[in-house]
């Protein structure tokens, strides 16, 4: 069991703390529940990755951590109720007044979708919008796992329906009961051509605040 022994982080955890949290930032005040935790390991990784300030109220309060205990919660959490499993990274810092607050680092997953087993047997996977944890569509999962077996390098040509949606995507995000309308497709076949562009890295899901959208791929940034 790894000790509570936190390397100096006063001035450190201020100011990730006047963040706040957001898209790749959680606070959690304190680790009663390994679901919840694991909740948050899954909408990091399936998103862009993340970190959890735990010891931390949401209101940005040092309060720190319990003890030792809290550190095996969070890893019963990555191991245990993750599918598959999460390597994370937990690192103890002394904040104000000799208070303990951890940092759990989570890293982008390799193959989405990475999914947490409740309580009832089912498996859920999340994704992390500014601040909330939200639960990821049954398609945005088809399509994950779809991305995550698809062999690299594989260019095919687009079927006139596909070309319509990834038109309508250049113009913005669309529902998919838009883009069946539009195409004059049914359910089953829009959710394959969904899944399908998605695999050639042509179509993304994006978070209006109510449901998941379909959007144009976002072509990552030069390093």
């Amino acid at each position: 069991m790894k000790d509570l022994k936190g390397i100096k982080g006063k001035y450190y955890i201020a100011r990730l703390i006047e963040e706040g949290e957001h898209e790749h930032q959680d606070f959690k005040f304190a680790i009663s529940d390994a679901r919840k935790i694991a909740r948050s390991i899954s909408a990091f990784a399936n998103r862009d990755g993340g970190r959890l300030l735990v010891g931390v109220k949401d209101n940005g309060v040092v309060a720190g951590v319990r003890n030792e205990e809290d550190i095996f919660v969070i890893e019963q959490a990555a191991e245990m109720y993750c599918r598959p499993p999460q390597e994370i990274r937990v690192t103890a810092f002394k904040a104000e007044e000799e208070k303990t607050v951890l940092r759990i680092e989570i890293d982008r997953a390799r193959r989405r979708p990475v999914l947490v087993m409740e309580a009832d047997g089912s498996a859920h996977a999340y994704y992390r919008v500014k601040d909330e944890n939200i639960s990821a569509t049954p398609l945005m999962v088809r399509a994950w796992e779809a991305a995550s077996s698809e062999t690299e390098g594989v260019l095919i040509s687009l079927s006139e329906s596909e070309s319509r949606l990834a038109g309508m995507l250049a113009e913005g995000p669309v529902t998919l009961e838009e883009f069946m309308l539009a195409a004059k497709v049914s359910r089953s076949m829009a959710e394959d051509i969904v899944v399908r562009l998605h695999t050639m890295n042509l179509l993304d899901f994006v978070y209006n605040g109510k449901t998941f959208l379909l959007c144009r791929m976002e072509e990552p940034e030069d390093e």
